[in-house]
């Protein structure tokens, strides 16, 4: 039986064309830089802080499982 590697996704794209809006907004509203968003869309960032994931999800308005989902590598799209 061989395991798949996990990886976390992170759905900002889907999130901000749901609520329409940009990432420069977002990016306005939850105080990190555009280019911090930018490695946690393409899956390059190491770590989230819980402070960040909550403002993340309240300026997205939704929910930390909205936001982050445990997939398979292999359906990581760069």
């Amino acid at each position: 039986m061989t395991s798949s590697k996990k990886i976390i996704k992170v759905n900002i794209d889907l999130l901000l064309v749901q609520r329409g809006m940009t990432l420069t907004e977002l990016s306005e509203k939850v105080g990190i830089t555009i280019a911090n968003l930018s490695t946690l869309k393409r899956g390059k960032g190491r770590a989230i802080r819980f402070t960040t994931l909550l403002a993340l999800c309240e300026a997205l308005d939704c929910q930390p499982g909205d936001l982050l989902a445990c997939v398979d590598g292999e359906s990581r799209v760069e």
